[in-house]
Parts: C-alpha cells; sequence; structure tokens
C-alpha cells in the first residue's frame, strides 16, 4: 500500500518519532558528527531494535536513519564511495526488516545542513547556489530511491533555495514523497521565508502527494500551518520537535521541552487539516504510542 492510499482513509497516518531519541532511550551515544547514521556502520542491530520500538507503539511509517548519512560525510569517516553508498541503502534495508509489513518506510533526505552538522539547517545559511545544492543532493537522492523504499521524507527542509534544489530530483522520480520545512517564529521557514512560497516550489510535482512542516517548536505550528494552507491544497504532514533547542557545539537538545502530545494541541492540528502525524527530535515511543491512543478517540 502507498502513502496516498492511506490518505484516502478516515483515520490520519501515524508516523514515529524522533529516531536518536529512542536510540538514546536505549544507551546509544549520538554525540558523534554522524548522528544516528554512525549506528549504520557500528551497529545496525540498534537501530533495528529502535525502529521497533517506534512500530510497537503503532507507527504507521517509519523514517530510516540516512537523515545525516551522505556520501560526502560517510567518506570524511573513512568509507569509500561505494562503502558509504551502501550504508545508505542499509538504512532502507534495517528499516524494513523492523517494520515486518506492519508499516511503512519512508527513506529520509536530509537538508543540506545535516551533513555540516553544524546546526544551520535551523538557519539555511549555506553559501551555494540552487545548482550546486541539486548536484549535492543528486547521488545520495539517486541511492535512496534504488534502496526500494515505499517513500522518501523530504525533510528539515530550512528554506526555498533548497527546495527549488531538490525539485528536479523529485521531478525525475516515480516514488511518492512528502516535502517537509523546518519553521520558527511566525511560521516563517527558518530562512525567513513565506511558508507558502516554499510549498509552492514543490506542491505540483507529481511524486509528492503532503507537504508540510517537521522539526518546528510546537509553539511556531499554529502560525505554520495558517501559512502552509495558503499555499497548498495537498495533504498535510506535521512532525515537531519536542520544544527543546539545539546545542551544535555539545551536539546535544537543551531545555525541559512540551507536553503537546498530552494537550490540546493535536485536536487542533488535526482540525487544521493534518493527515500525516507524528514526532521528531525528543519525542519517544512512549510519545508516539499517546498519540495513537489520541488519534484513535478522535476518529
Amino acid at each position: 500500500m502507498l502513502l496516498s492510499d492511506r490518505l484516502a482513509g478516515a483515520t490520519p497516518v501515524l508516523i514515529d518519532g524522533g529516531l536518536s531519541t529512542a536510540l538514546e532511550e536505549l544507551g546509544h551515544d549520538l554525540s558523534d558528527s554522524l548522528w544516528s547514521a554512525r549506528l549504520l556502520a557500528d551497529d545496525p542491530d540498534g537501530l533495528v531494535e529502535a525502529h521497533r520500538a517506534f512500530v510497537e507503539a503503532g507507527a504507521e511509517v517509519l523514517i530510516t536513519a540516512s537523515y545525516q548519512a551522505s556520501i560526502p560525510g560517510l567518506m570524511a569517516q573513512g568509507c569509500s564511495t561505494e562503502e558509504a553508498e551502501t550504508l545508505i541503502r542499509l538504512s532502507t534495508d534495517l528499516a524494513r526488516r523492523a517494520v515486518g509489513g506492519r508499516a511503512l518506510v519512508a527513506a529520509s533526505v536530509g537538508p543540506y545542513g545535516a551533513y555540516l552538522a553544524d546546526g544551520s539547517e535551523y538557519t539555511g545559511d549555506y553559501r551555494m547556489s540552487v545548482t550546486e545544492l541539486t548536484a549535492w543532493h543528486a547521488r545520495r537522492f539517486e541511492v535512496l530511491v534504488e534502496s526500494g523504499p515505499d517513500l522518501l521524507a523530504i525533510e528539515t527542509i530550512p528554506g526555498v533555495d533548497e527546495a527549488r534544489a531538490l525539485a528536479p530530483l523529485l521531478a525525475g522520480s516515480d516514488v511518492e514523497a512528502w516535502v517537509s520545512f523546518t519553521c520558527g517564529p511566525e511560521g516563517l521557514t527558518r530562512t525567513g521565508e513565506d511558508l507558502a512560497a516554499a510549498v509552492a516550489v514543490v506542491s505540483n510535482l507529481e511524486p509528492v502527494v503532503a507537504v508540510g512542516i517537521n522539526c518546528t517548536h510546537p509553539d511556531d505550528v499554529d502560525a505554520a500551518l495558517l501559512r502552509l494552507r495558503a499555499g497548498t491544497d495537498l495533504p498535510v504532514v506535521l512532525y515537531p520537535n519536542l520544544g527543546r533547542a539545539w546545542d551544535s557545539v555539545a551536539r546535544r537538545w537543551t531545555g525541559d521541552g512540551s507536553t503537546w502530545v498530552d494537550s490540546g494541541a493535536v485536536e487542533r492540528w488535526l482540525q487544521a487539516g493534518v493527515r500525516v502525524i507524528g514526532g521528531c527530535c525528543g519525542t519517544a515511543p512512549a510519545d508516539i504510542a499517546r498519540l495513537r491512543r489520541h488519534l484513535h478517540r478522535s476518529a
């Protein structure tokens, strides 16, 4: 079954939470620049265990560990080009092993800033042209398509330029995808642009079946949803973080976070048109289980 088929159902589609959060709960150290992608080589079974925890919590879509797994990033850690591509493909295989046919596998296509590992996906300050960004993304995008996921999760995109860079790659693909942006105050993208303008870049591409927002503070979601709906009629995907701040030097999230999973925010977002929902950084399997119970009560 495709995500587009699931979107035709009455109940919103539940995606997983923060893979890094599940891994940290299992005792893994993710301070390396590769973040959760380090385990593709060091402990693939650990990734399967973390993925499976979200399946057991009720997730209907799992996002792979490829967010930070770029070819140049893996090569900087000593891999050859071939070894890097093999590890990227493995991310899909591991998620597929964890779901056991019970959920869809979404291959994560993270932003260029994730490769830099300096938090610049939250600023979009790359100092690269759109053409250069397209060239950087191209081979990993191709490898992930070849790995056979059910869909692509183009996620944590900070602004219009990176959406423009990914658009020709999406246009040439036959794999369904969602595209989600990370937003700041007033519902603007991290580059300070109107989310409606960013969404419009990808909304008319045939493989794109949903657009939305991820890794965004819960307090900024309502404004972002208003802007997003002004730019598209596509189904909306939403997976906010827990409201903590990212410390790029210490390589960890700081602060206590939000309780949006247990609050009225979820119902408000569903009423605003969200059709695919889950959590990002800071949300654990227990949070996804609570979200699942809320969705079933609301059905």
